[in-house]
C-alpha cells in the first residue's frame, strides 16, 4: 500500500491546488470537491470542481469524473498513463471507475473516504460508499498507483461547516 510518505513536493503542490479549488467550489454553493489532472511534464491538463448538487446538478458530475473525462478527450491513452489525478478527497467508487476507464496512471488524494464520512455523517447529499479506490483499481487490469491520504487535515478544511 502506498502512503503519503511517497508524495513528492510536486504532488503536495498540486494537491494544495485542489484544496484551493474545492474552497472556490464551496463558495459557489457546490459540494467542496475538486480534481486536477497533471501530465508527465508537470502541466495542468484539466481541472474541475464538483457540480452534482441537487436539485439542478447531475449526481454523476463529481470533480474527478469531470476532470478525468476532459483529460480523456484531450489526450491519447499513452499520454493519460503518464498523468496524475489530484483530488482533495479519495475518489468514490464511481470516480475510481472513471479514472480507471480513462487510463490515468496515478492518483494522489487528500483525505480518505473514512475521514469524509466522519465529516458528512449521514448527510443525504453525500451517501458515502465505503469502498476504497485502491480496491476498485485492484479489481481491474490496469495498474494505477495511489498515494494518499496526504495532508488530510488541510484537505478537510473546505468541508468544515458545509455539511451541517
Amino acid at each position: 500500500m502506498t502512503t503519503h510518505d511517497q508524495a513528492t513536493a510536486q504532488d503536495l503542490f498540486f494537491l494544495r491546488k485542489t484544496f484551493e479549488l474545492a474552497e472556490q467550489t464551496k463558495q459557489q454553493g457546490l459540494h467542496p470537491f475538486a480534481a486536477i489532472v497533471v501530465n508527465a511534464q508537470g502541466e495542468i491538463v484539466t481541472q474541475a470542481g464538483n457540480n452534482s448538487l441537487p436539485p439542478t446538478g447531475d449526481p454523476t458530475r463529481h470533480a474527478e469524473t469531470v476532470a478525468a473525462g476532459q483529460a480523456a478527450r484531450l489526450l491519447p491513452l499513452e499520454q493519460l498513463r503518464g498523468c496524475t489525478l489530484y483530488t482533495n478527497a479519495e475518489p468514490c467508487a464511481m470516480c475510481s471507475g472513471a479514472i480507471y476507464w480513462t487510463g490515468i496512471g496515478r492518483v494522489v488524494y487528500g483525505m480518505s473516504e473514512g475521514q469524509l464520512l466522519e465529516i458528512t455523517g449521514n448527510h443525504p447529499e453525500n451517501p458515502t460508499l465505503s469502498l476504497p479506490c485502491r480496491q476498485v483499481f485492484a479489481s481491474g487490469q490496469r495498474a494505477i498507483q495511489v498515494i494518499g491520504p496526504c495532508l488530510s487535515e488541510e484537505a478537510a478544511q473546505a468541508h468544515q461547516g458545509f455539511w451541517s
